[in-house]
């Protein structure tokens, strides 16, 4: 099995190492190849996975190429964590917002839509080349904001694509910790969007939490995002992205008070994870590599490409087109629920109906998602503004038409289907 990381540049790359190691007999590589546009960042990971592969006891080979075609070429799955214009465009992200009152993170708000508006372009040129060279492999997506990407693909592109995301995990973790139980033993309903998702019904060997069960989950589940209380009334476990919806003017006063964006951090943490992966005698994971967050990256994605590779029927929450599973949405609506994954594909399980309390929010950026899309395929200005003015976070036309505007300019060498050369 050849498999190919588009993105590989990624800090995160080693993970994926160590879940092929981890899987080795029942993923039977025997070649990863490294893409990525950035010559510097791509010789430096070749190098440190190489090291991290012999410290583990890997036996495949890896290759890397600037070359998109010679890596796709042969491949059973392809790996997808690109970040169009790096760290840099995602400050803007984060800052421009602020200037307005309006939080700004990279894949919510109205930084995630321009994050998705630079993103969603290349990502399409992507799946034609993998419909072109590989057009039997499978696309498993970390590349944020992975609900419009998949959504955008599904649209425009016959790519088999699987969009995941490691918060799936969470309120599983959350159970296990709180409760002291195996993560086997563990089971709830989720509904949602990426980064706005619902965990309820929390299970323990299929018995339903008591109250107090649940209420020691949710003082556990706070990471300085959603507070308790709150979890309790809705007796649901929050994505902690909806820290910034449910806590807006607060996470807006916090993150404008702060000498350094997100972005800006993670650019200084780059700098030190980058020179031990340099580093010609280092061939263990970097200790800055913790602060970097994506826990469980690497555990869905091996685990999907198992069932997907084996045939082995399994469950996992996927950001997929819900085809029915999700009653009053159009089939092709991406949403992110359960699913059965085997080699037949990708199949969306049927969810209970979305709480009362949070019905009004999910539809709200559900349509948020949809006009963010065609905007991101089409160019159309009238579209991100309208995009915008559905975000709950935003609203607010007289806000709305000078940040989009702002947005514009500050990402015009990333957005040709706003700027056609030429205009």
């Amino acid at each position: 099995m050849k498999i190919a990381i588009i993105g590989a540049g990624s800090s995160y790359t080693p993970e994926i190492i160590e879940g092929l190691v981890k899987l080795s007999d029942r993923l039977p590589v025997n070649e990863l190849a490294l893409v990525d546009i950035n010559v510097e960042r791509l010789q430096i990971m070749e190098g440190f996975c190489k090291r991290y592969l012999k410290r583990l006891g890997g036996h495949f080979q890896v290759t890397a190429t600037t070359n998109r075609r010679a890596a796709l070429e042969g491949s059973s799955f392809v790996l997808t964590q690109i970040r169009v214009g790096g760290n840099a465009q995602r400050v803007h992200d984060e800052k421009i917002p602020l200037r307005y009152g309006v939080i700004g993170q990279e894949t919510t708000g109205p930084g995630g839509m321009f994050k998705a508006l630079r993103t969603i372009p290349v990502m399409l040129d992507i799946a034609r080349d993998v419909m072109e060279y590989s057009p039997q492999a499978w696309v498993i997506n970390y590349t944020n904001p992975t609900g419009l990407i998949v959504e955008a693909l599904a649209r425009q592109s016959g790519v088999h694509i699987a969009g995941l995301c490691a918060g799936a995990l969470f309120p599983g973790w959350f159970t296990r910790q709180a409760l002291d139980v195996s993560s086997e033993r563990v089971s709830y309903d989720y509904i949602g969007l990426n980064h706005m998702n619902f965990a309820f019904n929390l299970r323990v060997d299929g018995r339903l939490l008591s109250s107090e069960e649940f209420d020691r989950v949710a003082d556990k589940a706070n990471w300085g995002s959603v507070d308790p209380g709150l979890m309790k009334t809705l007796r649901l476990i929050p994505s902690p992205y909806l820290q910034y919806y449910f806590h807006r003017s607060k996470k807006v006063k916090e993150a404008a008070g702060k000498a350094y964006t997100r972005g800006e951090e993670v650019q200084k943490l780059e700098e030190e994870i980058f020179a031990a992966y340099a580093d010609q005698s280092q061939s263990e994971k970097p200790a800055a590599l913790a602060k970097r967050g994506g826990g469980g990256y690497s555990e869905i994605a091996m685990g999907v490409m198992d069932a997907l590779y084996n045939n082995v029927e399994k469950r996992f929450i996927v950001n997929v087109p819900q085809g029915g599973a999700v009653p009053g949405y159009a089939p092709d609506a991406v949403f992110e629920i359960p699913c059965l994954v085997s080699a037949s594909g990708i199949q969306p399980l049927s969810v209970p109906s979305i709480p009362a309390a949070v019905q009004g929010i999910i539809a709200a950026v559900k349509n948020y998602e949809q006009l963010a899309v065609e905007a991101a395929l089409t160019g159309n200005r009238e579209m991100a503004l309208l995009a915008l003015m559905a975000h709950p976070l935003v609203g607010d036309y007289d806000i709305a038409c000078p940040m989009l505007e702002e947005m514009l300019q500050a990402n015009r060498a990333y957005l040709p289907q706003f700027f056609p050369v030429g205009q």
